[in-house]
């Protein structure tokens, strides 16, 4: 962030907020951010200002938290169906995917007001995992149905009726494995012209026509990403969350998302069980969904920043949807 808007925003802070003495304060953008005791973190969303949303597994609601000061509150009081995968448009609007209960929520970012909500899922085996924007929708996974649910949107970019749900079934390479999760974080490639999503059981990539839901496994040489989960593409990198390996893979793909490279591996010992990531500036930020601790309403929960080894871009609010 230029210097010039974190001041702007420490004013506006201060402006808000009763006297207090400079030691009250937190530290600019911290590294570590508190989310409400008993949460369940999984998704996590940043537009072009400096505020996270997180999705909630236990209850769907939604929390919004400043990254300059790390205070936040809930934004929306979640349906009682888990929301996992976010992803905010430049429109303002929040997409949810929700998890077992089948389905896609639209919030207005600001107010949190429902704008939409869909039916995405046509059996009970589902979990509808994550979300992410193209210029012509929103694409949702299923981790248990192999099958892409697309939102259409009309030429102005309006949200579509819930009667043109598209449901794109699986093809090709991937084979659902029963009872697993499998596929789960999804992505445009770089070149903009098809999809990749991760299959955590197997710790393949993949590359998804959405035309037609053709898949084709990505060449990764003799490497995978097991445990993979939520999916961050910068350039032509993609950062691959490793929930149980409390890791990062970072892999450099081809222009159509055919072939990758994994480089290396980002990991931090305040990551517990991460899902998912979303960037900010130069930081990637991941909530600790916790996943080896038996969740509890006092159980706390963290979301954290980290700062590469090799410095990213600061395309502000990149999260892997545009």
């Amino acid at each position: 962030m230029k210097r010039a808007a974190v001041a702007t925003a420490l004013a506006c802070l201060c402006a808000m907020a009763p006297a207090q003495s400079a030691s009250a304060w937190p530290p600019l953008f911290p590294t570590t951010i508190d989310l409400p005791a008993g949460f369940r973190p999984e998704g996590i969303t940043i537009g072009v200002r400096p505020v996270m949303y997180v999705g909630s597994t236990a209850d769907g609601s939604i929390y919004r938290a400043d990254l300059v000061t790390g205070h936040g509150e809930i934004l929306s009081r979640g349906p009682g169906t888990p929301s996992l995968g976010l992803r905010l448009d430049n429109r303002g609007r929040l997409f949810i995917a929700g998890g077992s209960g089948g389905d896609a929520r639209v919030l207005d970012a600001r107010t949190g007001r429902m704008l939409a909500s869909y039916r995405l899922a046509l059996s009970g085996d589902t979990v509808v995992n994550d979300v992410v924007i193209t210029p012509t929708g929103a694409w949702f996974t299923d981790s248990r149905t192999p099958v892409l649910y697309h939102l259409p949107f009309g030429p102005d970019g309006t949200l579509p009726p819930s009667e043109e749900v598209v449901r794109v079934r699986l093809s090709g390479d991937i084979a659902y494995v029963p009872a697993t999760f499998n596929a789960n974080g999804i992505v445009r490639t770089p070149d903009s012209t098809g999809l990749i999503l991760v299959q955590s059981v197997t710790g393949h990539l993949f590359r998804v026509d959405p035309a037609n839901g053709h898949t084709r496994k990505v060449d990764l040489g003799t490497e995978a990403v097991p445990h993979g989960d939520g999916l961050l593409l910068h350039g032509n990198t993609l950062f691959v969350v490793q929930n149980r390996l409390d890791t990062i893979a970072v892999v450099t793909l081809d222009r159509t998302g055919a072939t990758g490279t994994v480089e290396r591996h980002i990991t931090d010992p305040r990551l517990d069980v991460p899902t998912t990531v979303a960037q900010f500036g130069g930081r990637l930020y991941l909530p600790n969904a916790r996943y080896d601790t038996t969740p509890k309403p006092a159980t706390p929960y963290t979301a954290v920043a980290l700062e590469p080894r090799h410095r990213l871009s600061p395309r502000e609010g990149y999260s892997g949807s545009r």
